[in-house]
């Protein structure tokens, strides 16, 4: 199996980054719409506060910039070894599912608990990735 085969679940990364970014765009579309916040306040995000629903959408959108640029880097590092074993892409995998469930959850009901447990899901799942990325290294050295 190729290392190259990790670009898949990366660019579904993106692809779920890229849907967090419609969500908020039409959160914060029907937001002004309905009159709850002037466009106004977008400008330099002062003056008012932003509708919960599009604050959660958000807060989401910049989480996707956090915790998932180690799950690029370990990808990346793994592709860069030429680590293309079948654990680390189902790793890979297993991390985008986690990621899709806690954005589900964040932009949906938003029930802390279920929220909780899927981001520490994507964080242990995280952890294995680089756990196995540098046993493979290890293992090559």
């Amino acid at each position: 199996m190729s290392a190259l085969n990790l670009v898949y679940p990366m660019f579904a990364m993106v692809l779920l980054t890229a849907t967090v970014l419609m969500v908020l765009f039409r959160r914060r579309a029907r937001a002004v719409r309905d009159g709850t916040v002037t466009s106004r306040y977008f400008r330099v995000y002062q003056g008012e506060s932003e509708p919960e629903s599009s604050a959660a959408a958000a807060r989401h959108f910049a989480n996707l910039f956090e915790a998932p640029v180690l799950f690029y880097a370990a990808c990346l590092a793994a592709m860069v070894a030429a680590i293309g074993d079948v654990a680390t892409l189902i790793l890979a995998w297993l991390y985008v599912l986690a990621r899709v469930i806690h954005a589900g959850v964040h932009l949906g009901d938003n029930r802390l608990r279920r929220r909780i447990a899927a981001y520490a899901l994507s964080w242990l799942i995280l952890l294995a990735l680089w756990i196995s990325i540098v046993i493979a290294v290890a293992q090559k050295s």
